[in-house]
């Protein structure tokens, strides 16, 4: 399993960063990226953070990913906020979509899939076919979600990632422990969006691109 979302009480999770790996590492995790919620008042502290929780690559078999979800920012600020992101030593950026589940501000989905430098676009709801098809030119990837109330439309979300040619890639999300899940759950999550099973296993292998060299 590789994870490229996940959250630590350094947002609202409930785990400190060893704790969630470790769990992770017995759900048969070989990769996590640590991407907490952040917005200009935490970027550095999230990012900071992260960076030392790499300590416990020494000991585990686990690659430990730096990264933040930029969560609720006002779109014109998305772009900006990026670049800082990059600059502080984030390896994953991914941008909080539009959710049907949250006041996310309309506007989002259509500033984030013009960011290159943008690797996940979280959850993005009822995303349109022309946003689809600019986080495919753009290399940004859609991400279908076990988590309750984002997966609520990742039926839509497969299926326009298909017709577009967008990268998929399946996250948890988690914010628990209970919200870690195996490899095999995570191909299931994919085949209940409504892909094939050859789909869903190349979804799965679509995350291993971001993973580092140790």
């Amino acid at each position: 399993m590789i994870d490229l979302h996940t959250h630590t009480v350094f947002s609202d999770g409930e785990l400190i960063p060893s704790e969630l790996i470790r769990r992770a590492q017995i759900k048969g995790y070989t990769a996590i990226a640590l991407t907490d919620h952040t917005d200009y008042s935490n970027i550095e502290q999230v990012i900071s953070a992260a960076e030392k929780a790499r300590y416990l690559e020494d000991v585990m078999d686990i690659d430990i990913l730096v990264g933040v979800e930029l969560t609720h920012i006002p779109p014109s600020k998305i772009a900006p906020m990026v670049r800082m992101a990059r600059q502080l030593g984030a390896e994953i950026v991914v941008v909080h979509g539009e959710t049907i589940s949250e006041p996310v501000a309309p506007g989002t989905n259509s500033a984030v899939v013009n960011i290159p430098d943008v690797d996940i676009l979280s959850h993005p709801g009822l995303i349109t076919a022309e946003d689809a098809q600019k986080a495919a030119d753009n290399g940004i990837c859609l991400e279908i979600t076990s988590r309750n109330g984002h997966n609520k439309t990742n039926g839509h979300v497969a299926r326009i990632g298909k017709e577009t040619g967008a990268e998929l890639v399946v996250n948890t999300d988690a914010h628990a422990p209970g919200d870690l899940i195996t490899s095999n759950q995570a191909k299931m999550i994919a085949m209940g969006s409504g892909l094939t099973e050859r789909e869903a296993e190349k979804v799965l292998a679509n995350s291993k691109r971001f993973i580092r060299k140790r």
